[in-house]
């Protein structure tokens, strides 16, 4: 299995894509690799951010078919985190001692699968199909909900919890509201 190391922290702004995967990414059965990372944000500072991008978000229209790019994602993870678990396990069971963060992913393993099997399961294909979508920014095409959570999640380093969250989306409502259907499953949000 091949681990790759996260980069340095980037300048401070919005997520971006690296120049070389933006073609790739394009195309509906490419998944986009590269790591949801940027500047950490406070819970103050992500809901400034959330404004800020709310402002820059022009919608329009829906996604059609590229935004079936989630589902190839959690199917591409699920592929890393199960590859990892077996690396992780093996070692243990060798009597190898582990970091602290590889105990905890052996302890959450089985919610993490619970959560992957539960969006997969509540997910319909062509949700993401349906939702209005973005005519600018970084992902131009992509169902503006998806955005809006790799904003979150990049700016948290994944660690979103709910005072995170509600800041985030309150602000973000303050300035652009969100339609019906993105709040229509909490799939996105997961």
């Amino acid at each position: 299995m091949h681990l790759k190391q996260l980069p340095d922290p980037v300048e401070p702004g919005p997520r971006r894509r690296p120049a070389a995967t933006e073609a790739a990414a394009t195309r509906d059965d490419a998944v986009d690799e590269s790591p949801i990372r940027a500047e950490l944000f406070s819970v103050a500072q992500l809901a400034r951010h959330a404004a800020t991008i709310a402002g820059w978000h022009e919608v329009g229209g829906v996604a059609g078919h590229g935004a079936d790019r989630l589902l190839a994602r959690l199917d591409a993870n699920q592929v890393v985190l199960r590859d990892a678990y077996a690396l992780v396990s093996d070692a243990v069971r060798r009597g190898r001692e582990i970091t602290p963060a590889a105990e905890w992913f052996i302890d959450n393993y089985p919610l993490i699968e619970e959560q992957i099997r539960t969006t997969r399961r509540h997910l319909p294909r062509a949700y993401g199909r349906e939702l209005p979508c973005l005519r600018n920014g970084a992902s131009p095409g992509t169902p503006r909900v998806y955005d809006i959570a790799l904003e979150l999640i990049s700016h948290a380093h994944g660690r979103v919890d709910g005072e995170g969250l509600r800041a985030f989306v309150a602000a973000y409502q303050a300035v652009q509201p969100l339609r019906l259907g993105e709040w229509a499953s909490s799939t996105p949000w997961r």
